[in-house]
């Protein structure tokens, strides 16, 4: 009997009218459209979707670029174009796929962040491919399937997922009901071994609830495996496809020792302003955190924000200030088959662990006009005499140098501050192209000052970051 109840809710379902359109998976700007803030108003996890009516199917195809130049005692470049389409059809699917080929000579952070990357002596060959394909079949659920990257929070960081790294095959289920939605991601992530490639998944619970429409609650859990290991090859764990259950007591009773994450996010808005934070947890033992005797083990983390937009005159801008802290250790494990990365990148803040950072955006923009204003100050804890300090999510905890004192910033501590300065110019009225011109300073101790100058003409229709 229950199972005709699911049957006939699937179809009366798919015969109420619903049109979901995913956003792209790009930074907050002024002049962006602010979401009506109800009750059922969720805005933590991203792309958003938004519901909308268009009239028939709508398909756009357009040409995709990614042409700039570097200079910093000699001239880089990084060349590439593409595709780009987007389609809606039947009130209810919404299709983008995107790809970008090219040659690049950027080193360091500014290296191509692509799914296909292959280098020789000089020169590295990049395929960015980003890919999505969204069903609303109602006003409640969402499902997606992509090569892409999602976003947790509501900060310029996140403590939970970011989009720093390099995209990933996934899966989401978006079900929103009441004052609640719940997400549910499921994520396939590889790393390089020599000349192989090793699996790993993860899946991840997000919900989100509205206490009231200015006062939100969210909490994240995800857990990271492999899919073999010295005992037995698993594949993805049946255990962790079931969408309603809690990881940590699913992990103790199939006896495994997978890597699971716990988060609590709180955020308040104010007119056009909003107000976050977010904690996440790996692991602690509480008696050793009163006695604050710095064991290895108390792996957390935390953030506290605010942005907003605010006009001076005719001008509108954007605004934000934040703070983030994460403790050594946090995010990793015993190899990187169970660290919460994905193909050398941490799939939170772009540090891993072990730093502290306070940063500050301002922003301004016209119709085809914006500048902006990142600046930041870190300081960062990284690795020395082969021991791991906890700074770098790739290096195993085991190669820890002792078990108690542990603080931010050990090892060889790093202070740094970063400042970049960037005009653009929208080329085409109705298109992502835009021409850009960046202008960084760098400065950390150990290490040396440094000024770069970027400029080029991009497709904007992903973050490309370069601010850390």
């Amino acid at each position: 009997m229950r199972y005709l109840i699911y049957i006939s809710l699937f179809f009366i379902s798919n015969f109420i009218w619903s049109q979901g359109s995913v956003s792209y998976l790009f930074e907050e700007m002024p002049l962006d459209s602010m979401s009506k803030k109800t009750v059922r108003t969720h805005t933590s996890l991203k792309p958003l979707i938004r519901q909308t009516s268009p009239k028939g199917n709508n398909i756009k195809v357009e040409g995709l670029f990614d042409l700039n130049g570097r200079y910093q005692d000699e001239f880089q470049y990084k060349t590439g174009v593409g595709l780009g389409f987007r389609g809606q059809f039947n009130k209810k699917w919404d299709i983008q796929l995107m790809g970008v080929e090219g040659i690049s000579t950027f080193d360091s952070i500014f290296a191509p962040k692509s799914y296909i990357l292959s280098r020789d002596s000089a020169q590295q060959f990049y395929t960015d491919i980003r890919s999505r394909v969204s069903y609303t079949p109602n006003h409640i659920f969402n499902f997606q399937a992509g090569l892409d990257h999602n976003f947790i929070g509501e900060g310029s960081r996140s403590l939970f997922l970011s989009d720093y790294g390099k995209p990933y095959p996934f899966g989401l289920i978006r079900a929103n009901f009441w004052r609640f939605e719940y997400s549910v991601l499921y994520q396939f992530m590889r790393e390089r071994k020599l000349n192989n490639w090793d699996s790993k998944f993860v899946s991840s619970h997000h919900i989100s609830i509205n206490a009231t429409d200015w006062l939100h609650f969210g909490i994240f859990e995800s857990v990271i495996f492999q899919p073999k290991d010295t005992n037995l090859v698993r594949g993805f764990d049946v255990e962790y496809l079931n969408p309603l259950v809690f990881y940590r007591p699913q992990e103790y009773s199939i006896g495994s020792s997978d890597n699971v994450l716990l988060g609590l996010e709180i955020s308040a808005d104010w007119k056009a302003h909003t107000f976050y934070t977010q904690f996440i947890l790996d692991e602690f033992y509480l008696e050793e955190l009163r006695a604050r005797s710095g064991w290895w083990a108390n792996k957390f983390g935390g953030q506290v924000g605010v942005k907003g937009r605010f006009n001076i005159g005719k001008e509108k801008f954007f605004y934000r200030t934040e703070y983030n802290f994460v403790r050594p250790y946090t995010y990793s494990h015993l190899s990187d088959d169970l660290n919460y990365g994905n193909q050398g990148s941490s799939l939170a803040h772009p540090y891993g662990s072990n730093f502290m950072e306070v940063l500050g955006e301002l922003k301004w923009e016209d119709k085809r006009w914006s500048t902006k204003l990142f600046v930041n100050y870190f300081l960062r804890g990284n690795d020395k005499d082969g021991d791991s300090y906890g700074g770098d999510i790739y290096e195993p905890y085991t190669f820890r140098p002792y078990e108690y004192g542990h603080f931010i910033g050990q090892g060889v501590q790093q202070n740094g501050f970063n400042a970049i300065l960037t005009a653009s110019y929208k080329i085409t009225k109705h298109g992502h192209l835009q021409g850009f011109v960046e202008n960084h300073f760098r400065y950390a101790v150990p290490g040396n000052s440094n000024y770069m100058l970027v400029a080029g003409i991009r497709s904007m229709l992903w973050n490309d970051y370069r601010n850390y």
